[in-house]
């Protein structure tokens, strides 16, 4: 064999492994993926580490496949359907269109109630409801994102969301995603479609390198020190920016570059003419994964709070394959909120009234149009407000309470607060307790520390709304606020057992507790 012969002989055998390990990776992640949807039939409560780790799985796909707060909602519904869950519009009449059931409704897309209710419920029982966030610390696109070029490297105009665009998202692979406005060229309507660039990141922030000094240290100016590299443009390449007479049709031309606006036709297969608005996020691309040596961790991006949105809504999936709705006399919600990192008022927030209103008009709808006096029913119910808290961090352990460090893999933690960040009381705290003790699940308990200051959650803005009396709780995480976080392997799932069991249990757990 020549030295020709035995190239030509030493690439086959390189294409061969090649093919062999590309056939190898699609065979182990069609069997991961298998392995997972078996696992985590929606009946099925995750009982083993095999189950809890198949649990975590599937959170880690949600989150990669779900970037923006659109895609989450997306996904909700998505699944509510396949579950057997009815969709309610919000701008139609309710009326006979409930009676025992499972129904869900949204609200400009980034918000989202879904219910069961039983045959034989009535205003006195209440409701059960569990209420989170899904809106996640994200670099929102401007509504005119055009920067000027910096010697040929081409900017991204981006606005920080919930205290980003610090150093902690410098050097991250950042993808963009979210919803696009467009106008349907055969019928001139507008429509809408969500885009993803997942796992192509298009933009990056360069952070300093520490051998220029002090301009490295920061802190950094958001508006110039905190910009987001989408290209470079030589001079013989700029003939690329030439617009055509019917790009030049897109409303947004001259407020976005003509590049972007190509890029995000592309993804959402449509022409840059069509283009009428976006709502669009930078986020981290990078896949979440489980790690430790013995895999005790989960590491992921937006874990803050779609750990919580996503055990509850399984838990309430799972809830309702376990009842008959014919035989129940109990009203169990969930709702999904935006804009909890910036304080919640919008009308797709926690205070905008989408979990009021949905009770109210499904027990309207329910009795036949006769008054309901809400009143009545949200002194009757509990509301869980779940949301992250924090784990305890071996490297700052001085800024922890003793008894108030929770820690990862034991399960769900009560948000304490004496000076009401927290909307947890004394008689909240003792039904948690009593309830964990029926379902056998662990609690754990946070209180910041007095030299420190506390987070808020929605839980006091929906006790105050309602008048239900409201219990702040959640799953613990480290890195609260980075662009990535972390928190145990088992907490996602021990999350989806604990508020399973609330919607199960609740009720009778807390009739015990009379007029208190």
């Amino acid at each position: 064999m020549n030295s020709t012969d035995n190239q030509e002989y030493q690439l086959q055998l390189i294409k061969q492994l090649k093919n062999a390990l590309q056939a190898l990776s699609v065979h182990n992640e069609d069997t991961r993926s298998k392995f997972i949807e078996i696992k985590h039939d929606a009946t099925l409560v995750p009982d083993d580490d095999s189950d809890f780790k198949a649990f975590a799985e599937k959170y880690i796909d949600f989150t990669y496949h779900n970037p923006t707060t659109f895609h989450v909602v997306e996904y909700a519904s998505n699944v509510l359907k396949d579950n057997g869950f009815t969709y309610l519009s919000e701008k139609e009449s309710w009326d006979k269109k409930i009676d025992e059931g499972k129904y869900f409704t949204t609200r400009n897309g980034t918000s989202l109630a879904a219910f069961v209710v039983g045959k034989n419920w009535e205003e006195t029982k209440g409701v059960g409801a569990i209420g989170s966030h899904i809106d996640a610390l994200a670099a929102k696109l401007k509504p005119a994102s055009i920067k000027d070029d910096v010697e040929g490297y081409e900017l991204l105009g981006v606005a920080p969301y919930g205290g980003t665009l610090n150093h902690l998202w410098f050097d991250r692979d950042l993808g963009i995603g979210g919803r696009v406005l467009f106008k349907d060229e055969e019928t001139g309507t507008v429509d809408s479609k969500l885009i993803n660039s997942s796992p192509f990141p298009i933009a990056k922030i360069p952070s300093l390198a520490p051998h220029f000094g002090q301009p490295a240290e920061g802190p950094f100016d958001k508006e110039e020190q905190a910009v987001p590299v989408i290209g470079f443009t030589s001079d013989d390449n700029g003939d690329k920016a030439v617009i055509s007479e019917d790009e030049s049709k897109c409303p947004l031309i001259g407020k976005h570059s003509i590049q972007l606006l190509r890029y995000v036709s592309k993804l959402a297969n449509i022409k840059v003419s069509q283009i009428l608005q976006l709502d669009l996020d930078l986020f981290d691309v990078q896949k979440g994964s489980l790690g430790g040596l013995n895999e005790d961790f989960l590491f992921a991006p937006r874990l803050d709070d779609r750990l919580c949105s996503f055990a509850a809504l399984w838990a309430l999936i799972s809830f309702s394959k376990s009842i008959s709705t014919n035989d129940s006399n109990t009203f169990s919600i969930l709702g999904l909120f935006d804009n909890e990192e910036v304080g919640s008022l919008t009308r797709q927030g926690a205070k905008g009234g989408l979990l009021e209103s949905t009770v109210g008009r499904a027990a309207s709808a329910k009795c036949h149009n006769r008054y309901n006096d809400l009143h009545t029913i949200f002194a009757n119910s509990i509301i869980l407000s779940a949301d992250v808290n924090h784990l305890f961090n071996p490297n700052f352990k001085e800024v922890y309470m003793k008894n108030h460090s929770p820690k990862p893999n034991v399960g769900v933690t009560i948000s304490l607060d004496p000076n009401a960040h927290m909307a947890t009381d004394s008689v909240g705290l003792a039904f948690i307790e009593e309830l964990a003790r029926k379902n056998d699940d662990k609690v754990q308990y946070f209180q910041i520390k007095n030299n420190s200051r506390s987070g808020g959650t929605i839980g006091p803005s929906i006790s105050s709304q309602t008048g239900a009396r409201t219990i702040d709780l959640g799953i613990a995480q480290l890195a609260m606020h980075s662009i990535r976080a972390t928190t145990g392997f088992k907490d996602v799932g021990l999350g989806m057992k604990f508020f399973k069991g609330f919607y199960e249990n609740w009720r009778n757990v807390y009739d015990n507790y009379g007029d208190l």
